[in-house]
Parts: C-alpha cells; sequence; structure tokens
C-alpha cells in the first residue's frame, strides 16, 4: 500500500496539507489549533530522570493529537520549575523527543507537535544563553549583530526539540510607564522595523519554503499597538486611531511579515473596541488580505477567554476569534470547545480548515513528518560572546563633564554603590530562567576584573532598591568620601523572586502586601518615573561628599531624570546588559571600549510631561508653564569620549518629480542622494552613529510630525578623519501613510536632515513636485 500524499516529502505544501485535511475528523482538526496545556505540566522529574506526565496523556487523547505545546522547557519563579525540578540543556531533546514520540505514535494519523518556547532575549530555558533585553539591542543601532546573536539563539532552542520561537518585536515604547518597556526595540518605528528584519533573518535563516536544522520558526509579539495602551498600563485599552496604528505600530509588523515571519501573536489590547484576537479588520484585513501573510496567528495566553464577556459563553468567544483570523490558541477555554461551534453552526468548518492548514503548513516546513525528532545531539552553544558584545555596544553616555571619565590610573580608589551594583538578576530582565551558580558578572565584578592593579574597588550598597530606608547610607557616604571616584549603580530591576505572585497569564503582581523588589517586567507599571526615594537620597548624599560621581542606571525603561550636572560628572544608561553586562560597563568606564550606544527612546524629565517621544505631530503649540516639554535626552542621543562635527547635508537634487519616487518603488534607482560630511575634532578614535531624519514641511493628506527617522549608519574615524556619508533618498524615506493606508510619496516641500540626535539636526530643503496639470496618478 502506497503511502499517502501528505507523507511524501517531495510533493508541494499546499498539496500535503489538503491530502492531510481530507483525512481529519473535526475532533482532530480542533485538536490542532489548540495549544491548551503549559508544557511543565507535561513531564515529572523523578530519580532517573523524566517522565511524562497522565495530565499529558489525557491531553493528547483529548482531540487524539496535539496542535501545540507551550514552554516545556520554560522554568521561572511563575512556571515553578527550578534547577532541580526542571529540563536543562544536556536533557533536552531527549525529553522533546520523549514528547513528541509519545504524539506521534499514540495518535491516530500521527500528526507531530509544535514546541514552542519563549526566547525574548535568548531562550528562557536552564541553561539557555541570555541576550541584553530588546531596549539594550535597540540602543546598538546595529541590527546585524543582533542578527547573528537571534540565529545562534534559534539554533539552541532546535538542538533541544524545540520549534517555535516566541519573539517581543513589535511594541513600541510610547509611554515608559509600562513595564514592558524592555521588551521593546525603542519608541522609533523605523528602528523598530529594521530589528525586527534582522530578528526574521536571523531566527529563520534563508527565506524558503524549508526552515534549516538550525534555524526555527519566530512568532512576533505583539500585533498591534500594545505599547500605547492609556497610562501606560498592561493590557489597557488603547486610544489609537486608525492614522496612529499605520503610521507608527504597523510599520515592523510589515517588515517582519515582508521578512518572511513565519507567525504573529494577536495582543491582548483592543483597537477601536474589538480586542486584536478577535479583529477582523486587523487579523484578516490588515494582516492576510493587504499584506499577503499566509503564516499563523497564535493568541496571547488567555486572551480569548476575555472575549467571553463580549461573545456571552466560550463556545461562542472561540467562534469569533477563529473567524476573525485567530489559528492557534494559548491556554484558553474556548477554542477547545470549536467542535461545538462548528455543530452548532457558529462558525463554519472551512474556518478551521483554514486555521488548520496553516499550522499544518508549518509543520512541514519545519521538516517534523520527515525528522520529528532531534535524536543525540549536543546542545548547540549559545551566543555568550555576542551577548557581550550587544551589551558593551549599547551602554550610552548620556551627560559627561569632559574629565570624569575614562577612568585611568591615576584612580587609585573605586567606590562602587548602589543596589544594582552587585546584582546579576538585576541586570538581566523579565522572562529569564534561574541561573546557574556563577554565571554573569555584576558592574562590582567587572570593575574589580578590569581596574588597573593597586586600585582598590571597595562595594557599599546604600539603599534598597525600593523604598525609603536609609539606614545603610552612612557607610556609602563614608566610603564615597576616601575614594578617588564614586560609580554608583542605580536604576531598576525586573528580577522576579519566588514569593513574587503572579496573574494566571504570567504577568508579576506587584502591589501592598506583595513587597518584592521589582521596578518593570509584565504587570510592573509605573505611574512615577523617578528614581525611587531611598535611591534619590543615597545620590544626593554620596554627591554632597565632593567626590566625582559616575552613575551607571542598570534599566529596563527609562527613568525620569532632573538635571544631574551637579551631581554627576557622567551619567550612563545600560539597558538590562544581560549576564556579562557588567564587564560590559567596566570596559567602557575604563576606556577599554568607547561608549557607542545611543538613545532608542526618549529619556523624560517627569512622568508628568508625557508623552515625550520625539515623533509627535507638528502643532507647534506652547509648551507648559512649569516645565519643558522637550526630553532631557533626546531619541538618538549618546556622547562619546572624542568630539565630532557634522556639516551641512547637500542633496544631490533640491527638486524632484514624484512620478520618479513611483519608479523608485517599482525597483527602480532612487532619484537623490543626501550627504554629509562628519569630522572627528577629538583625539580619540570613534564609532559615529550617523542619523537621517525627515520633515515633511508643506503638503500631504494628513497633518505631518515634527521629524521622522529614515535611515542610520555606523561609520569609524580616527582622530582627526574626515568621511562623507551619502543616504540613498528614495521611495521609503519620504514615503506617508495616505488616506487609503496606503505608503506613498507625496508631492510637498520637505526638510531631509542628518546628524548625531533627533534633537541635533540640519537640513537642506526639497520640493517633490506633482505631476503636470490633467494627469491622472
Amino acid at each position: 500500500m502506497s503511502e499517502p500524499l501528505f507523507r511524501d516529502p517531495t510533493a508541494p505544501v499546499a498539496d500535503r496539507v489538503r491530502d492531510l485535511l481530507a483525512r481529519m475528523t473535526l475532533t482532530e482538526k480542533v485538536g490542532q489549533v489548540n495549544q491548551r496545556m503549559y508544557g511543565w505540566d507535561a513531564y515529572g522529574r523523578t530519580s532517573s530522570g523524566h517522565e511524562l506526565t497522565e495530565a499529558f496523556r489525557t491531553e493528547v487523547a483529548a482531540h487524539d493529537g496535539m496542535g501545540a505545546l507551550y514552554g516545556l522547557q520554560r522554568a521561572d519563579p511563575w512556571s515553578g520549575v527550578t534547577a532541580e525540578t526542571g529540563i536543562g540543556a544536556a536533557d533536552g531533546a531527549r525529553v522533546s523527543d520523549a514528547v513528541q514520540r509519545y504524539v506521534v505514535e499514540n495518535t491516530r494519523l500521527g500528526i507531530p507537535v509544535l514546541l514552542v518556547e519563549e526566547m525574548p532575549h535568548g531562550l528562557q530555558a536552564l541553561d539557555g544563553t541570555l541576550l541584553p533585553v530588546n531596549l539594550a539591542v535597540g540602543a546598538t543601532w546595529n541590527p546585524e549583530l543582533y542578527e547573528e546573536a537571534a540565529a545562534l539563539a534559534a539554533a539552541q532552542l532546535r538542538s533541544r526539540g524545540g520549534h517555535v520561537a516566541l519573539v517581543s518585536a513589535l511594541d513600541l515604547v510610547r509611554d515608559p510607564r509600562w513595564g514592558r518597556a524592555e521588551e521593546c526595540f525603542g519608541e522609533d518605528p523605523y528602528l523598530a522595523a529594521r530589528f525586527t528584519e534582522a530578528l526574521v533573518r536571523g531566527v529563520q535563516g534563508p527565506p524558503g519554503s524549508r526552515f534549516g536544522p538550525d534555524r526555527a520558526a519566530v512568532v512576533l509579539k505583539h500585533f498591534a499597538g500594545q505599547g500605547a495602551t492609556v497610562g501606560g498600563r498592561n493590557s489597557a485599552a488603547t486610544e489609537l486611531g486608525a492614522r496612529e496604528l499605520h503610521e507608527i505600530h504597523l510599520e515592523a509588523a510589515l517588515a517582519g511579515i515582508r521578512a518572511g515571519a513565519a507567525g504573529v501573536m494577536a495582543a491582548y489590547n483592543e483597537f477601536d473596541g474589538i480586542p486584536c484576537a478577535a479583529n477582523r479588520e486587523l487579523l484578516t484585513g490588515i494582516l492576510r488580505e493587504r499584506w499577503g501573510f499566509t503564516g499563523l496567528v497564535m493568541a496571547d495566553g488567555l486572551a480569548l477567554d476575555r472575549l467571553v464577556r463580549l461573545a456571552g459563553v466560550p463556545v461562542a468567544a472561540g467562534a469569533l476569534a477563529l473567524e476573525a483570523g485567530t489559528d492557534l490558541s494559548l491556554w484558553d477555554d474556548c477554542f477547545p470547545r470549536l467542535e461545538q461551534a462548528v455543530r452548532s453552526g457558529l462558525v463554519d468548518e472551512s474556518s478551521l480548515d483554514t486555521a488548520v492548514g496553516r499550522i499544518l503548513a508549518l509543520k512541514f516546513r519545519l521538516g517534523l513528518f520527515e525528522h520529528p525528532y532531534t535524536g543525540e545531539r549536543a546542545p548547540a552553544p549559545g551566543p555568550e560572546l555576542l551577548s557581550e558584545r550587544i551589551a558593551r555596544e549599547s551602554v550610552t553616555l548620556l551627560t559627561h563633564d569632559g574629565m570624569t571619565l575614562p577612568l585611568t590610573d591615576r584612580v587609585r580608589r573605586i567606590a562602587v554603590i548602589g543596589p544594582n551594583a552587585d546584582s546579576v538578576p538585576h541586570q538581566i530582565g523579565d522572562y529569564t530562567a534561574p541561573q546557574r551558580s556563577g554565571t554573569g558578572i555584576s558592574v562590582l565584578d567587572g570593575l574589580v576584573a578590569v581596574a588597573p592593579n593597586g586600585t582598590e574597588v571597595a562595594h557599599s550598597r546604600g539603599s534598597d532598591l525600593v523604598g525609603a530606608d536609609l539606614s545603610a547610607l552612612p557607610e556609602a557616604v563614608s566610603l564615597a568620601a576616601g575614594a578617588d571616584v564614586a560609580v554608583m549603580v542605580l536604576g531598576g530591576s525586573s528580577a522576579r523572586a519566588s514569593e513574587t505572585r503572579f496573574d494566571d497569564n504570567g504577568a508579576a503582581v506587584v502591589a501592598s502586601g506583595n513587597p518584592v523588589e521589582m521596578t518593570c517586567g509584565e504587570g510592573v507599571d509605573l505611574a512615577e518615573l523617578g528614581l525611587p526615594e531611598g535611591q534619590s537620597a543615597l545620590l544626593d548624599a554620596v554627591a554632597g561628599t565632593g567626590t566625582p560621581v559616575v552613575v551607571v542606571l542598570v534599566q529596563g525603561r527609562p527613568h525620569a531624570l532632573p538635571d544631574l550636572t551637579d551631581r554627576a560628572g557622567a551619567v550612563l544608561s545600560a539597558w538590562y546588559p544581560g549576564p556579562w553586562g557588567g564587564r560590559a560597563v567596566a570596559d567602557v568606564l575604563f576606556g577599554a571600549a568607547d561608549p557607542v550606544g545611543r538613545l532608542p527612546v526618549s529619556v523624560p524629565r517627569s512622568s508628568a510631561q508625557l508623552p515625550v517621544f520625539y515623533n509627535g505631530k507638528d502643532h507647534g503649540y506652547r509648551g507648559y508653564v512649569d516645565q519643558p516639554t522637550t526630553a532631557r535626552h533626546a531619541f538618538g542621543h549618546g556622547l562619546t569620549y572624542t568630539s565630532v562635527e557634522y556639516g551641512a547635508p547637500r542633496l544631490s537634487r533640491t527638486c524632484v518629480a514624484v512620478a520618479e519616487f513611483d519608479a523608485d518603488a517599482h525597483g527602480a534607482e532612487e532619484p537623490l542622494l543626501c550627504t554629509v560630511e562628519v569630522h572627528n575634532t577629538g583625539d580619540r578614535s570613534v564609532r559615529e552613529t550617523v542619523q537621517l531624519y525627515v520633515r515633511r514641511v508643506l503638503g500631504g493628506t494628513s497633518w505631518p510630525r515634527v521629524r521622522e527617522l529614515r535611515g542610520f549608519t555606523r561609520i569609524e574615524l580616527v582622530p582627526g578623519e574626515r568621511a562623507e556619508v551619502s543616504f540613498p533618498v528614495g521611495a521609503r524615506t519620504l514615503a506617508s501613510v495616505t488616506r487609503s493606508w496606503e505608503r506613498a510619496v507625496e508631492p510637498g516641500e520637505f526638510t531631509i536632515e542628518t546628524g548625531p540626535s533627533s534633537d541635533r539636526t540640519r537640513g537642506a530643503r526639497l520640493t517633490v513636485t506633482a505631476p503636470p496639470s490633467g494627469i491622472r496618478r
């Protein structure tokens, strides 16, 4: 008897999907769109290893198959999985294969299961290599470096039996009160789009119908607008208009789809009153019909259960989400009832077939029917060196008096002070597995390691991370008073603890009665962005000693900063730089590495002035009476240990017909170039990030923004060197969102700007002319 067509690896994926669908029962189809089980409930740790649980076998039997299993290898305080009870790197492939073998051998059709893991900044599993958080990645302005690291993280996931990586990429920091700010690449859609492309390329490899054995399918989180919730409160409502959605919050998603992303995760928030997981206009109208996306849409954890408030009962809620375009559940009680929904006429079986087909197609593309098991293979090496390199390139020098840094061998006594100075957990961010003993280097350890021989490095915590306890302050002041320099390591932490309470979807609950030292992370939204009272008092007291002060902010969101020039000779930001971030910070402080990070987000002066993102609408209204409306430090800002001067940008042409941009959009060369001279006027080599912005001054069909990032490049300059940097200016550079929600270049007046940051630019005027009268475009 010949093998069925769906077993033929040479047949087109679409034909294999159709053949397999025709053989499936309604019950089996429903099983494929469900991801109901928490992966850590699928196994138990015994004295002889790991064994599958009866709960797992029951879940497989319920639908004679399993579409996907989330978090088999996840470990953290929410899952309750520890180093003693979880799955380490040495056992990852073996346990994954046991799960897969049971599903394949104990179901009628033997359809493999997708094993889905969190990979927000490295694999969230025991022995998974951590990267700095996305906000640190964004601060590098180096997508190519991130692509390399993402590829190694994906190889690590696949070597342990995983198939699908869930990665935050689409959210933007439009309100830094939001606790998940650390998961964003920044506040700007263009910057986020470039990193999202790099992520997809790194994780999935070259575009094609099949994934390589060391590549994973990526599901991009979250679609769409989750970074714009009211008040910065997690999962709250949004007040987005359609234009803001298209201009700001869809850009990274579109870039990821064009790069070939296998899936997206529907966000918790609603848009125009409809939750994303049930928003047909978003999931079908925009994503599939307009953009041509053919991958899968996954619901966020328990998001479909929230739809019961709209639909009335779980079965109707499941039908609502399926009809809108959601393909795969996550832990909810609604999608398991889709068989009932089909039989009662709430949704057509063809809609279910479409969703099942997308999931089966991904399994075929991953080669799971031919090679369902990982087998005996050594765990892939993690991107440790790249993790440290990202950390080093993300460190951003915010202020500097020109004298305090870099530290030299004339500094013989260093006081390292602050609650983040000697804590690796405080520098690795949310969504992290427990780290093995000895993993990582704190800022204190990094300074001890790189300080010249004979340098005394002493430490005092000085204050708690949160609260106003000042009992440790006198010791810190005494230590600082006797030092040549005080390095104060302040900021926040997203470190979860065993006593942390959690919502059903894993978000932390940090409130009165649950005094955990968390100031950031999922569920940890803040109304006030200033440093906590104890840290502020510590900074003032140490500065009062007269000892030169360097402030290092280890943080997952931009803290609102007062003017610190009278208290600190230098202020640096180190967005949760990962396990080896302490060494990276120390290298920058001692000048072994130059500060090359640039802000991916604006730093506010206070919470009261929000929003403070650089690319708001250009209305020119007055500011506040009591404080400026401008950011303390603008998007793109970052100082170096040398000085760099920019000339005025020059355009190869100052007047271009709009039709030439139409040709460019279809593959012709860009109509013009923008060139700027950059000069290293200092005595140290520098890596400068040259930024290109566009201002629409006149014309267009919608109100313009103050300015918009449209390009960046990095150049190396030795002392005294001059270099000319050229940017092509084409359709992608000048396009704006039209009334029909498409991007196009519209006639008008533009200023093409270049500079080292969004608030230090010089511009050249460009005119884009309309077609001659009587010619319709």
